[in-house]
């Protein structure tokens, strides 16, 4: 008697014909809504029992920007990833469909709203009369909200031309005017705060943006077993300096903002603090996920076993850029001295 093993995705006489497909877009557009509910519900939760106020339409700035840092990750993990694959010897040519121009339709959209919001004076505009588009000329977060809608717009005619990788200056202009929009000149030594951001931004990029797209590549290469695992291989050697780059802008931009002395209040006490707190949370679990799937790849008898809490990591890291959206629509941390 020979036992032999059924062939996964194809069902026997008697099984009914499964939808996978179905079911995942399902389970994406679940993951989706409930990311969206971070921002638009956090800051009530994040506030209570603190005193502080939040500025009007906090739940739209913090919804918005979540989807202007994804739109912003997509298409910078493609390009990452796309090189990666181009570094793999014997790789086959075929690379998942770029999402790309979508992506950077939808961040336009979202720096289009958030520009709307700061043209009125940082209040939520109820009529289109308010929108006052030359008054973005006038200030400092109005030329830098122009630059994100701008570097939107060009993305978008770079990813459809010939040429995509040119994509890559505009999307780090909108990096780059993020990051002086984190840090306004009465701060600090704005512009140390301001490259903190851009690094630590970027790098996010490219972990999220990266990993959805090797994610989505790793199938249209069944084929060449060999090649998958090897870019799964690049990809999470180069993710673990991303994390330590992340880790490290991530707790000096924190200690610039909070004191050593009263960052375990903070966490505590302010709404920013707590939506921080939150936030660590989760990427301490992204880290998890990143070495259970490091140790899948190295130890198990099929490396490619990895792929399953590589999803997870990435619905996770999903998680992670709600809370960041609305960590960035939140009052400032308290500076005390």
């Amino acid at each position: 008697m020979t036992l032999t093993r059924p062939t996964p995705g194809v069902p026997g006489a008697s099984e009914p014909v499964r939808r996978p497909g179905a079911g995942r877009a399902v389970a994406v557009l679940v993951l989706v809504l409930l990311a969206a509910l971070i921002p638009l519900l956090g800051p009530s939760a994040a506030l209570y029992g603190t005193g502080e106020a939040a500025a009007p339409g906090v739940s739209g700035i913090g919804l918005l920007r979540t989807v202007l840092f994804a739109a912003l990750c997509v298409p910078v993990g493609e390009l990452f990833a796309r090189r990666l694959a181009g570094r793999l010897p014997g790789a086959p040519r075929e690379r998942a469909r770029a999402w790309a121009p979508y992506a950077a339709g939808v961040g336009f959209v979202a720096a289009l709203g958030l520009a709307s919001v700061v043209s009125t004076g940082n209040l939520v505009p109820h009529s289109l009369a308010a929108i006052d588009v030359g008054g973005l000329y006038e200030s400092r977060d109005g030329k830098l909200a122009l630059l994100e809608v701008n570097g939107f717009a060009a993305a978008v005619l770079c990813a459809l031309s010939a040429r995509p990788a040119m994509q890559v200056w505009p999307l780090a202009a909108v990096a780059v005017a993020e990051a002086l929009r984190a840090h306004p000149a009465p701060e600090t030594d704005p512009l140390t705060g301001s490259a903190l951001t851009f690094v630590h931004l970027m790098c996010a990029a490219l972990w999220v943006g990266g990993l959805l797209y090797v994610l989505r590549t790793l199938p249209l290469w069944e084929a060449a077993h060999e090649a998958r695992v090897a870019l799964l291989g690049l990809y999470a050697r180069v993710a673990a300096v991303l994390l330590a780059l992340i880790t490290a802008t991530g707790i000096w931009s924190t200690l610039r903002r909070m004191p050593p002395e009263t960052v375990l209040d903070q966490l505590t006490s302010t709404a920013y603090g707590r939506t921080l707190l939150a936030k660590v949370i989760v990427v301490v679990t992204v880290a998890v996920l990143a070495l259970w799937a490091r140790l899948r790849l190295s130890r198990a008898a099929d490396p490619l076993t990895a792929y399953s809490p590589a999803r997870a990591e990435v619905v996770a890291l999903g998680l992670v850029l709600a809370v960041s959206g609305l960590l960035t629509a939140l009052p400032v941390p308290i500076r005390w001295t």
